[in-house]
């Protein structure tokens, strides 16, 4: 789709895009104020606005109320860690039962062990990284999250690829807690692998539900 015919049928997208992408470049540019806060939470908030026009029923809904929790747990995040991270365990907790409502049929041996790595790896790289025993046991609920979305009927290559994002972003998080040095990479990637993770889970879910829809009502 090209960007005017992006502007012209997925508005929210647009803005969403644009409004992320304005934020790392002022991000780096500006201290944190309202505005600046506000911006940051427009990015994955008009991604819940995009789900909440193009889905419906128990599925949308809890799309839309995930994204609608992450957009908060970005705002919160700058005022208050902790209450940031628990909107975001909120947020996986229901993407979760999103993912979990919508397995695929059948998986393969070797899907299943990615998803049993993925439950333990993602936990046990973000303590190694923070040396945390409270960032330890979110990560748990961030790897069962970033499973299920990948044993998921949604497709792998957005939704599954996007909990990795998320996962990824976290990690950068994390090793600036420890003594692991990062830099700068933290710095430069946490928002683009953040941002770019929901919105391919955010556009791979509502597709495929909008065209179950469409299916459904021929």
């Amino acid at each position: 789709m090209s960007r005017k015919a992006l502007i012209e049928h997925r508005p929210l997208l647009a803005a969403s895009l644009l409004a992320g992408i304005a934020y790392y470049i002022l991000a780096s540019e500006a201290a944190e104020s309202v505005w600046l806060i506000g911006l940051k939470g427009a990015g994955v908030g008009l991604l819940a606005l995009y789900a909440l026009q193009r889905t419906s029923a128990i599925n949308g809904a809890i799309l839309t109320i995930a994204l609608a929790l992450s957009a908060a747990a970005d705002m919160v995040l700058v005022i208050n860690f902790e209450a940031g991270g628990a909107l975001f365990f909120a947020s996986h907790l229901l993407a979760t039962a999103l993912y979990l409502r919508n397995l695929r049929p059948e998986t393969t041996p070797n899907q299943i062990l990615c998803t049993a790595a993925c439950v333990i790896a993602v936990p046990a790289i973000a303590w190694g990284l923070s040396l945390r025993g409270d960032i330890a046991a979110y990560s748990s609920a961030l790897g069962i999250m970033a499973a299920a979305a990948w044993l998921s009927r949604f497709p792998r290559y957005r939704v599954g690829i996007g909990a990795l994002l998320f996962v990824i972003s976290d990690w950068l998080i994390f090793s600036r807690m420890g003594s692991i040095d990062l830099a700068p990479l933290p710095d430069l990637l946490v928002w683009p692998t953040y941002y770019a993770g929901q919105f391919m889970i955010a556009t791979g879910v509502v597709q495929t539900l909008a065209s179950e829809r469409r299916e459904a009502a021929q």
